[in-house]
C-alpha cells in the first residue's frame, strides 16, 4: 500500500523502520517540526524525521495539518493509508479525509482502556496486570476508532513505563505491518470498541512528585510509571532529589514514619504507609544519577530526616 506515516519520537521511529522494511511504500512521513534538545539547545529533527532522511523519504514538518499547503500536498500523494504512531498533534477532519483507507493509528493499550496521552504510564501505576498494543482507524474522537488489530503484553513487577514501551513499541511495528498487510487483501474487519473506558492524561513533572503518605505498593508503581518520563522526584532539605525504581522492605525493616529516612553504610530506606522501601539510584539537582548510599554519605545525610514537602 502507498502510505504517508505520522509520528514523532524513538517509538514512532521503530515502526516506520519495520514499514519501511515491509512490502508497502512510505512516500512521505510527517512529523512534528524540530526542536531544541541538547545543552546547546540547538534544533534537532524528531527521531522519525532522522530516520524518514536516512532513507530518502520526503519529510513534512507542518506546525499543524491544518496548514493548508500541507494538506495539498497530502492530497497531491495520494496515500492509500496513513499509518500513524505517536504523532503529538490531532488529524482534523480534512487531513482524515484524504488517505483512501483512512488513518491507522496504533496505540499503546488495550482499547477502550486507556486513551490518551500516557496510557503505559497509567497501566503501570493502577497496578494492571496487562497491556498491549492495538490497531484502530482513526476517527475525530480521541482514541475511539474501530479496532483493527490487538496484542496482549504482560507487565512485570519491574516494568518500568521506558521498558515496557520499549517491548510495545517492537511489538506493535509488527502490528501495524500485520494490520497493513490484512487491509491490502481486503480481510480486515474493523471492530467497535467494546467495555468500559478510561483515560490517560499526559503526566506532569506535578505528578511525579513522589507521596510517601501511601502503602509502599503504589509509591513503587508511581515511580515505576514515571521513570524515565517526567521523573519521579522528591524533597529533601528544600532541594530536589531525582528518584529511580525503587525496592519494597518488608523483612527487618525499621519502623518509618512516611518519609522518614533510615541511613546505614550500605543502603537508605523511606517509609512510606506501610513497608519503607529502599532507594536505589538517584539523582540530586544538577548531578548525575548515583547510588543511593553514595549519595547519602556525600551529603551526610542523618537518619531520622524527612522527605517531602515544598522545595527551598
Amino acid at each position: 500500500m502507498r502510505c504517508v506515516f505520522a509520528g514523532t519520537p524513538d517509538v514512532a521511529a521503530v515502526a516506520l523502520a519495520r514499514l519501511l522494511e515491509s512490502s508497502h511504500e512510505v512516500v512521505a512521513v510527517v512529523t512534528r517540526p524540530d526542536a531544541k534538545a541538547g545543552r546547546g539547545r540547538a534544533l534537532s529533527p524528531s527521531p522519525v524525521a532522522d530516520l524518514a532522511q536516512q532513507h530518502g523519504c520526503e519529510v513534512l514538518r507542518p506546525p499543524s495539518l491544518r496548514d493548508a499547503d500541507v494538506l495539498t500536498r497530502l492530497r497531491g500523494l495520494a496515500p492509500d493509508v496513513a499509518p500513524i504512531v505517536a504523532y503529538g498533534g490531532l488529524v482534523p477532519a480534512d487531513a482524515l479525509a484524504i488517505p483512501a483507507a483512512g488513518w491507522v493509528n496504533l496505540h499503546f493499550s488495550l482499547l477502550p482502556r486507556w486513551r490518551g496521552a500516557a496510557p503505559v504510564q497509567h497501566a503501570i501505576w493502577r497496578g494492571d496486570d496487562v497491556t498491549g498494543a492495538t490497531t484502530f482507524l482513526l476517527e475525530e474522537g480521541l482514541d475511539t476508532g474501530p479496532v483493527l488489530g490487538s496484542v496482549i503484553e504482560e507487565i512485570t513487577l519491574d516494568d518500568t513505563s521506558g521498558t515496557l514501551l520499549a517491548r510495545l513499541a517492537d511489538v506493535g511495528a509488527d502490528l501495524l505491518v500485520d494490520t497493513l498487510d490484512l487491509m491490502e487483501s481486503g480481510a480486515a474487519m474493523p471492530v467497535p470498541q467494546v467495555g468500559e473506558s478510561s483515560y490517560a492524561p499526559k503526566l506532569t513533572v506535578e505528578d511525579a512528585q513522589v507521596r510517601w503518605d501511601v502503602p509502599a505498593f503504589a509509591v513503587d508503581r508511581q515511580v515505576r510509571a514515571c521513570t524515565p518520563a517526567p521523573g519521579a522526584w522528591t524533597t529533601i532539605v528544600g532541594d530536589r532529589l531525582g528518584i529511580g525504581p525503587v525496592t519494597p522492605v518488608d523483612d527487618d525493616a525499621p519502623d518509618l514514619s512516611p518519609g522518614e529516612v533510615h541511613v546505614t553504610k550500605r543502603a537508605v530506606t523511606v517509609g512510606t504507609l506501610t513497608d519503607p522501601v529502599r532507594l536505589n539510584l538517584v539523582r540530586p539537582a544538577g548531578k548525575r544519577e548515583m547510588p543511593a548510599a553514595d549519595w547519602a554519605r556525600g551529603v551526610r545525610l542523618e537518619s531520622g530526616t524527612v522527605m517531602g514537602g515544598e522545595l527551598a
